[in-house]
């Protein structure tokens, strides 16, 4: 891997992502590599200032925080081809993140490469995940974007790696909302209760799951479609083909406003008469491993704990 420039992106609040990108700039710079440091949380978005004013995407996007630091990444640098290496500093369940233990800096060794000579020997396997993107079409044909307070990608297109969920947008009444589901020019579903969740194999183990929904692997491309809580006993969870077209509209009175939401961020708002389709972005983002043969199924029992549930803690001989 050609490694000239690299963007440093730590998770902002945190002292220890904070100090950790200063200790991997200070060693990149060394090495006569250019860094640009960033902070990136729910409240900052660095990537608009970075690509505006950088000369072109880096060699490698550093990823240190938890998964929603590398979601808010992917969905800004994956259009761009640019690789994302993450580190869980200072986040949580760190799905997506590689252990902090494995961010080795220092002088390099034949026996036992640093990161950065691992990565210029090309030491590392590179994925390709699945990504989803949504556009909003207004009932009224006016483009959210026409008013001066509207953000200017209201609308779309929005990219998201793990998943686009809609949500009643209510606070004095009952939070529940009824969508209407449309698959390729089909009407599928009404679900009334709260909310909606169109997810990747990547996003798959987040809300999806906790709403119920199945675990994808994610060298499946696919799109999970589940409800939140649907006063339907019938209303399930289904997974469709990654080149299906997805329509949701809400239904109702003219206050039953619906909020669209993108990897945990705020999106847009949806009024009754509007639609949004959803359907496959037309760019992976790319995550980079370090081991060049990873293991999912691994992370799940990680992850998830399933080892505890092991006869003694360890698998059969079976």
């Amino acid at each position: 891997m050609r490694l000239e420039r690299v963007w440093l992106i730590a998770r902002s609040g945190s002292r220890a992502a904070q100090l950790q990108a200063r200790r991997c700039a200070d060693d990149l710079r060394e090495r006569g590599i250019s860094v640009t440091i960033a902070f990136s949380g729910l409240a900052q978005n660095p990537f608009p200032a970075l690509l505006a004013t950088e000369e072109g995407p880096p060699d490698l996007a550093l990823v240190l925080g938890g998964d929603g630091t590398v979601l808010g990444a992917a969905r800004h640098l994956a259009p761009y081809g640019v690789p994302i290496l993450s580190f869980n500093v200072g986040g949580h369940l760190g799905f997506l993140t590689h252990e902090r233990s494995l961010l080795r800096l220092g002088d390099d060794r034949q026996d036992d490469p640093g990161l950065w000579q691992r990565l210029q020997q090309d030491r590392f396997a590179l994925e390709r995940r699945m990504m989803l993107e949504a556009r909003i079409e207004r009932g009224d044909g006016v483009s959210a974007a026409a008013s001066p307070s509207a953000d200017v990608d209201a609308d779309g297109p929005h990219g998201a790696l793990n998943d686009f969920y809609f949500r009643p947008c209510l606070d004095e009444v009952s939070p529940t909302c009824l969508l209407e589901l449309e698959i390729d020019g089909e009407v599928v579903d009404q679900y009334r209760g709260d909310g909606l969740i169109i997810a990747t194999p990547t996003g798959s183990t987040g809300y999806a799951m906790a709403a119920g929904g199945p675990i994808l692997h994610p060298g499946i491309e696919a799109i999970v479609v589940n409800p939140i809580c649907p006063m339907s006993l019938s209303s399930r969870a289904v997974v469709v083909p990654p080149r299906s077209r997805l329509t949701i509209w809400p239904l109702g009175e003219s206050s039953r406003r619906v909020k669209l939401w993108k990897d945990g961020a705020h999106a847009s708002l949806l009024d009754p008469g509007d639609r949004c389709v959803v359907q496959q972005g037309p760019h992976p983002a790319l995550l980079l491993q370090l081991e060049q043969s990873p293991s999912y199924y691994r992370t799940l029992t990680h992850k998830l704990h399933w080892a505890g549930s092991l006869t003694n803690g360890e698998a059969s001989s079976n």
